[in-house]
């Protein structure tokens, strides 16, 4: 793509600046990559040779900003056939029976998980039979083929357990028989009660899937050229949700950042990313991570590397030292739909060890470790990490102690509402009593002068979703609000979609508001969020994306593959 010196002027309609002043115009105009002016001076700025783009009356904002988005996920679910929509077991085995008649005899037949996209909800229960297929049935359709149907990534449900199903010959290729001992006390494989044979249908009880890195290590892995397309159809999808930038807090493993620098390498990308490393230490022992971070950590020193598209810097840990993260590890480089490193976890004190070191070198880290709070004090105590905006991912539950201490060492939070609030809020308010204010407590946490980012997790990619869950607090088991008192009005949610994702990347200069100077990433809108009907915000799409003033999504052209 070549650089970008042309003249726009988008007008006619409603412009959400979401600037601290709540700037509402109805022109704005873009020169090159930037914004040249905003409201009654725009048309004059852009000229009367600029290219024009009629808003019709609808309503533009800055391009979205997701504080913890998995983005790649989204993609890669579209590389393996789909289960979507599949009633009962014949529709299953009628699925299988079409991928074996345009494959080779032994060649391996994967497919996405059971259910619908994106929560999958209710298996079995979705099925008519009220169960899964099984070894035997799957053997009817693909007696000459291996055949594997994925567990889902058990957060997109956050109910468990996950399920996945091997017919005959990929059990035997796996080497799975009636004496195979499961490898995690999480995971039961399903046997005949009379036979005592496995009937195929493996269950864990873990939210990451530990089966496919375990028993089921043998089926057939996502490729660069798998993590290469499906992060371009990720970046679509995220377009059309309004999204023009990631931040993955989580960390990123280098099979995905390999994808990412593949994409940037062919031009300017439609959705930046700044990318947290996850690290794959060798041992849990500070000495061995201090020396790593020693060697190789000064590229992720403040904003690291990179430009205003792709970016990686600062690094993920946590202390989740386990022996299931250690199982999962045993297939790296290969991290499945995770696309982070399971051995980024350290004990403890070599946790707090090298997250010293790293605040000495000024490398900004991310964790949501449940005493994370504790950890960060820690360093702070022997280096300050006050003007380091540290980060506190997937924000559940706080009280105002912890507020407090949020606020007085500078760390931004990234909201896992979608969790928190919708799926598991009423659940959370029942254990917490008096206390279910402390859920997702996003009014307390403005109010005191706390920087929050809102963040999808990709369930799903939209953060409209996100906003909502922020406004309305509506928890999916009951239909009714959480904690209302923590509700936020409509501009403050999109602000913190937008302005403070800005804040976390350190670009709160450069993008997050539509002012003259910043990056032209705009957001037309189907509807306008500030007077939708609020239960209808979630519905809310784009109609047309510029990100660096190029249109990048433009849900009326008959060509794009979203439309």
């Amino acid at each position: 793509m070549t650089e970008n010196d042309s003249t726009l002027l988008l007008s006619g309609g409603k412009i959400l600046t979401l600037d601290a002043q709540g700037t509402v115009a109805e022109a704005i105009a873009v020169s090159g990559d930037r914004i040249l002016a905003v409201g009654d001076t725009a048309a004059a700025a852009a000229g009367p040779d600029a290219a024009r783009i009629d808003l019709a009356g609808r309503t533009a904002i800055p391009g979205l900003i997701d504080g913890h988005a998995h983005m790649d996920r989204e993609g890669l679910k579209l590389q393996l056939p789909s289960l979507a929509g599949a009633a009962c077991i014949d529709d299953i085995l009628e699925r299988i029976a079409a991928l074996v008649r345009d494959a080779e005899p032994g060649e391996w037949i994967v497919t996405m998980p059971i259910g619908d996209p994106p929560f999958y909800t209710g298996v079995p229960g979705n099925l008519r039979e009220g169960r899964v297929p099984n070894r035997h049935e799957l053997d009817r359709v693909a007696p000459d083929n291996p055949v594997y149907i994925r567990a889902i990534w058990g957060h997109w449900r956050n109910t468990l357990p996950l399920v996945s199903i091997a017919n005959t010959k990929a059990l035997e290729i796996a080497g799975i028989t009636r004496n195979t001992i499961p490898p995690a006390a999480t995971i039961q494989i399903d046997k005949d009660h009379a036979t005592g044979e496995p009937t195929g249908v493996l269950h864990e009880f873990n939210y990451k899937p530990l089966v496919e890195h375990t028993l089921m290590s043998v089926i057939p892995r996502f490729t660069l050229e798998d993590r290469i397309a499906g992060l371009r159809d990720s970046m679509r999808i995220y377009n059309s949700m309004g999204t023009t930038s990631v931040f993955e807090g989580h960390g990123i493993a280098a099979e995905v950042l390999a994808a990412y620098q593949a994409l940037r390498d062919e031009g300017p990308t439609p959705v930046r990313a700044h990318l947290m490393f996850s690290p794959s230490w060798p041992a849990p022992d500070s000495d061995v991570v201090g020396e790593l971070l020693e060697s190789w950590g000064a590229w992720l020193s403040g904003r690291g590397l990179g430009d205003d598209y792709l970016r990686a810097g600062g690094l993920y840990t946590e202390s989740d030292y386990s022996e299931e993260n250690l199982l999962r590890a045993a297939t790296a480089p290969y991290s499945g739909w995770a696309g982070f490193n399971y051995d980024a976890a350290l004990p403890e004190d070599v946790m707090v060890d090298m997250m010293t070191d790293a605040a000495r070198h000024n490398i900004r880290i991310g964790s949501f470790t449940p005493n994370i709070l504790d950890l960060y004090e820690k360093v702070d105590r022997q280096v300050p990490i006050g003007d380091k905006r540290w980060v506190i991912e997937h924000v559940g539950v706080l009280s105002p102690d912890e507020i407090a201490r949020i606020r007085d060492l500078g760390i931004v939070l990234t909201v896992y509402s979608g969790r928190y609030i919708y799926q598991e809020g009423a659940m959370l308010a029942r254990e917490l009593g008096a206390n279910a204010g402390h859920i997702a407590p996003i009014r307390s946490l403005l109010d005191a002068g706390v920087r929050v980012s809102l963040a999808t997790d990709n369930v799903p990619p939209s953060l409209f979703h996100s906003v909502w869950h922020a406004t309305a607090r509506i928890a999916e088991e009951t239909g009714a609000p959480i904690s209302p008192k923590e509700c936020v009005t409509r501009e403050e949610a999109l602000a913190c979609a937008s302005r403070e994702g800005a804040y976390l990347t350190f670009e709160e200069d450069v993008k997050g508001t539509l002012e003259p100077g910043k990056f032209a990433d705009i957001a037309v809108l189907s509807d306008d969020p500030m007077t939708i009907d609020e239960a209808k915000i979630p519905d809310i799409t784009a109609d047309l994306v510029l990100t660096g003033g190029r249109v990048v999504y433009d849900a009326a052209d008959a060509s794009n593959p979203l439309s």
